[in-house]
């Protein structure tokens, strides 16, 4: 019973951890398994017709590499004038966790 509670109690200190690497811009609630999707700005551009995406890994909130700049998507996706920047979110029980920020536009 003492090492289900303590597996129980580490899980739950440890679960989340990677996640937090990215702050704010992260949708919690972390658990086993998050995946989010948030609109983060619009602009008054009508016609949106490239998407370009710039992506961050982090593991276990120790090391995180990678560029999810709006100015690294927009190259990304050729857009040079953007119409609407969204954020997508995904973590996997604190060890591994994505963000990315997509642009759409001209």
């Amino acid at each position: 019973m003492k090492k289900i509670a303590l597996a129980v109690g580490c899980t739950l200190l440890f679960t989340g951890c990677a996640g937090m690497a990215f702050g704010s811009r992260a949708n919690g609630p972390y658990g086993i398994y998050s995946g989010t999707k948030a609109n983060d700005q619009v602009t008054d551009l009508a016609v949106a017709g490239k998407t370009g995406e710039a992506c961050s890994e982090s593991y276990l909130g120790w090391v995180t590499v990678g560029d999810s700049s709006v100015p690294t998507a927009a190259k990304n996706g050729g857009i040079t004038k953007i119409a609407s920047v969204d954020n997508n979110f995904m973590q996997v029980l604190g060890i591994y966790a994505k963000f990315c920020t997509v642009v759409t536009g001209q």
